[in-house]
């Protein structure tokens, strides 16, 4: 027996994207800076392709390292503590 596809994890977002206009999505919101240690939130954005998975919308991470244009986040999910790779587009600094 086969197992049908589910698609990706973006599957049924329709309304999640269509709620983000793509004027939120402008040149400053791409070069962010932050530094070693600041405390980020996880809000993906409008552009779905390279956003983070949507169970760690609104969590709050420390930011550990860069790899390229994007930053190491570390957050910590019931007792572990996981690294992500997420584009400045998709954080926001608290």
């Amino acid at each position: 027996m086969t197992r049908k596809s589910k698609g990706t994890f973006s599957r049924r977002t329709r309304n999640i994207v269509r709620h983000h206009k793509l004027s939120m999505l402008n040149v400053g919101s791409q070069i962010k800076r932050f530094g070693v240690g600041d405390k980020v939130a996880i809000i993906p954005k409008s552009n779905y392709r390279d956003a983070p998975h949507p169970r760690y919308k609104g969590k709050i991470g420390t930011v550990v390292g860069e790899r390229g244009s994007a930053y190491i986040v570390e957050i910590n999910v019931m007792n572990a503590k996981r690294k992500l790779i997420v584009l400045p587009l998709h954080l926001e600094k608290r």
